[in-house]
């Protein structure tokens, strides 16, 4: 028996996520950085704007770096990987990821900062 389309969607969408955890360094460091970031903000005393501000940032990097990966995967299959503009196409999608990264890292610092200046006071 089939499971329902629903079902299906979820599991599909799960393989793809397993997929990017195994096959991408990037997803991965990202992944990372971004549990820290869930585990300050369970930890910090941060306002709920500021608390929603850094999981908006943090969950569009991981959802471009999957878009990015995505791309990489359909440029090869259209041309072969030598061609000039696969390899442009690329570039433009790693830099969307490195400028939501830096981003996302201005963010954080703008709102960690004075708390990590508190705890080095302590030291």
């Amino acid at each position: 028996m089939r499971s329902p389309p629903l079902i299906r969607s979820f599991k599909h969408a799960w393989r793809g996520l397993r997929l990017a955890f195994r096959a991408e360094q990037s997803f991965r460091i990202q992944l990372a950085v971004a549990l820290v970031v869930v585990i300050a903000l369970a930890i910090l005393p941060l306002s709920e704007t500021k608390r929603w501000i850094l999981l908006i940032v943090t969950m569009f990097v991981l959802v471009l770096e999957l878009f990015n990966s995505s791309f990489e995967r359909m440029v090869d299959l259209m041309k072969p990987r030598l061609d000039e503009h696969v390899a442009e196409v690329k570039d433009l999608m790693a830099g969307a990821v490195l400028l939501a990264s830096c981003f996302a890292f201005v963010i954080g610092w703008i709102i960690f900062w004075p708390y990590l200046l508190m705890i080095i006071r302590q030291l």
